[in-house]
């Protein structure tokens, strides 16, 4: 099942998960910074980002899906330490797959998504949406504005 997101939904979500950030995380002090899960983080990252007022902000690099097609994950840029006072943000936790990596990488950071599918729910601390494991989320980067031809055309009336 296809969910399309738009650009105004998903900057509401990502707005809703840095509230929920704020929440959570004001006891532990000022971040260190953001580290971005690109390339599907880098947006809702920016939003996070300025809604917290992180100045800093670094990405982990990891290729693993083409289109819906998701292949073995290949690290292409890690960062340093072990992620004590830094959030990782990704737009979605699916299989877990790339969310095991990072964490890997980054045991001591706090890990929040947009969207949480229930396969990589457990590996997240913070999410907005979960949505069913067999729903793939049509992210605005992902889709382009298209005529959409009436019905009655479509069935030949």
């Amino acid at each position: 099942m296809d969910f399309p997101v738009s650009w105004e939904e998903l900057h509401r979500t990502a707005r809703a998960l840095a509230w929920r950030l704020h929440d959570q995380l004001a006891a532990a002090g000022p971040l260190k910074g953001i580290v971005a899960v690109t390339r599907g983080g880098l947006v809702p990252a920016a939003i996070v980002a300025r809604e917290l007022d992180v100045r800093l902000v670094d990405t982990v690099c990891i290729a693993s899906y083409q289109h819906k097609e998701q292949g073995a994950a290949n690290i292409l840029k890690g960062v340093e330490g072990d992620g004590e006072g830094w959030l990782i943000v990704d737009d979605l936790v699916d299989t877990g797959k790339t969310a095991r990596i990072v964490r890997d990488m980054l045991p001591k950071a706090h890990f929040a998504t947009v969207f949480a599918k229930p396969a990589g729910r457990p590996l997240v601390d913070t999410f907005v949406t979960e949505v069913s494991q067999d729903t793939w989320i049509l992210f605005p980067w992902d889709v382009e504005l298209a005529y959409a031809q009436p019905i009655k055309d479509r069935r030949g009336q």
